[in-house]
């Protein structure tokens, strides 16, 4: 789904469940934010057909974050891209992406046997998957610009993993927010309680949004928010501030 002039929504689905990178990209170069799950790079190519830009284009991956179900499919754009995919992370995750650390939340030690059994057989399908191991080229720090694709501000929101960012692309004026927030037919929520270890800092994490121009808001989760998103924003700040 186009959602400015160089930006597209992009949809990977597994079990009906939907994901959503960011595709963003210029006349010369191509760069996703966050790839998916393992085994998911043929839908990548058709996506970024859909949107008309070539994967031969492609020549960065930024990672919001840790989680299997958005550094997966790395491993593979690596290798059909045939160069070196330039990857970019904050500098708290690196370790977790570059496999010196198990993930955090897909750590099968970390859970009882009673936990284990109680998990869905969906959720236990992504702690069975090895997880990929990918070196970060580029460490991340809060307030860095980017200088791809007219520049993406890099604003630090930990709490749903020590590591988590989100991206304000200041040309478009969109913010990917990755799992800092998630949007259910338009409206945004908060973190989700279920899968952020350190929920009062994920809320605050979200303050930092109101220093921004924010006019639309992709969510890994749930998708794309454009209705009086200032206005949402600002409600989820408020409500933050009060906790």
């Amino acid at each position: 789904m186009k959602v400015s002039n160089g930006v597209a929504m992009l949809e990977l689905k597994v079990n009906e469940i939907a994901f959503h990178p960011t595709l963003v990209w210029d006349d010369e170069s191509a760069i996703l934010i966050d790839a998916g799950v393992p085994g998911q790079l043929e839908a990548f190519q058709s996506e970024m057909t859909e949107a008309g830009v070539p994967f031969s284009n492609l020549k960065a991956v930024i990672l919001t974050h840790q989680d299997i179900d958005h550094i997966g499919s790395l491993p593979e754009l690596q290798e059909a891209a045939g160069h070196s995919l330039e990857v970019f992370a904050h500098e708290n995750d690196q370790p977790y992406i570059e496999g010196r650390l198990p993930l955090i939340k897909t750590d099968r030690s970390q859970l009882t046997d009673e936990e284990w059994e109680s998990l869905p057989p969906l959720a236990k399908a992504f702690y069975e998957i090895p997880s990929p191991v990918s070196k970060v080229h580029h460490t991340l720090k809060d307030g860095q610009t980017i200088p791809l694709a007219g520049g993406m501000k890099v604003i630090f929101t930990p709490g749903h993993t020590p590591g988590h960012i989100s991206l304000y692309l200041q040309q478009s004026k969109v913010l990917v927010a990755g799992d800092a927030m998630f949007s259910v037919n338009g409206t945004l929520h908060g973190p989700h309680e279920e899968t952020t270890p350190d929920l009062r800092e994920a809320e605050q994490s979200i303050t930092k949004y109101s220093a921004y121009d924010i006019h639309k808001v992709i969510c890994y989760h749930d998708g794309l928010s454009t209705r009086d998103v200032k206005e949402q924003l600002m409600q989820l700040v408020l409500t933050a501030d009060k906790k």
